[in-house]
């Protein structure tokens, strides 16, 4: 088991920036393939960026490239999602996942979930 615990959201004006994190604790083997998934009233989840720990490649949704940098403290095990240039379509629930299967990065089934971290972008 992988408890994940996120935290960093907020409300912010459009062109601002915010920083998730994702503190993990437990079985921590799960996290070789981590990320951040959201969900925005109404719309699917989405998988947002991914994090493949042994090589550290990383995977983004288009709508984010540029924008979002998704990084981890193997010490401290501890996930993070620089948002950058926040637009009000990035206002959602955002989820912090682990033990992606592979490729990492593109399927998003999980067992391991956080509670999630609400983001609202004002314009």
């Amino acid at each position: 088991q992988v408890q994940l615990e996120e935290s960093g959201g907020g409300s912010v004006q459009a062109g601002g920036s915010l920083r998730l994190s994702c503190a993990a604790s437990g079985n921590t083997y799960h996290n070789y393939c981590m990320g951040w998934l959201r969900q925005a009233p109404g719309k699917e989840r989405e998988g947002v960026a991914a994090i493949y720990t042994p090589g550290g490649n990383t995977y983004y949704t288009d709508s984010v490239k540029g924008r979002f940098t998704i990084s981890q403290d193997n010490a401290k095990n501890t996930l993070y999602l620089q948002m950058n240039s926040l637009k009000p379509d990035d206002t959602a629930m955002y989820y912090c996942v682990a033990d992606l299967p592979p490729p990492c990065g593109n399927t998003w089934f999980s067992d391991y979930w956080g509670q999630g971290t609400q983001v609202t972008v004002f314009s």
